[in-house]
């Protein structure tokens, strides 16, 4: 899969985001990169300051919050078009759940892990 391809899937998945959720989305770059120099099993990774310590309006001279996803490891785990499709909406949901404060085990415990 090209790369201009797995960033159009990223781009899909984001549009679907409920509104509600999305106008929430303060300050946050969602950025595709190849993989992570320390651990190829990452998908994704949040960088910043949750919403439960910033508050809705974010931290007044912090840097944006930024959303990584991996293209190589989602691709290497995934066999069809559809698979990359889900395993980048669960990555995204996953990511967003920790800028909304919640941790790995909480994420796990809803389904998102």
């Amino acid at each position: 899969m090209s790369d201009e391809d797995f960033k159009a899937i990223v781009a899909e998945v984001l549009d679907r985001i409920p509104e509600p959720i999305h106008r929430r989305l303060v300050n946050v770059a969602f950025v595709v990169e190849s993989a992570p120099e320390e651990d190829f099993d990452l998908l994704g990774h949040y960088d910043g300051f949750p919403v439960t310590m910033a508050g809705d309006g974010g931290m007044i001279g912090a840097l944006p919050n930024k959303i990584t996803i991996y293209r190589d490891p989602i691709l290497a785990m995934c066999e069809s078009v559809d698979h990359v499709i889900e395993e980048v909406a669960v990555t995204v949901i996953h990511e967003i759940g920790h800028y909304f404060g919640l941790d790995d085990g909480k994420l796990h415990d809803l389904g998102w892990a």
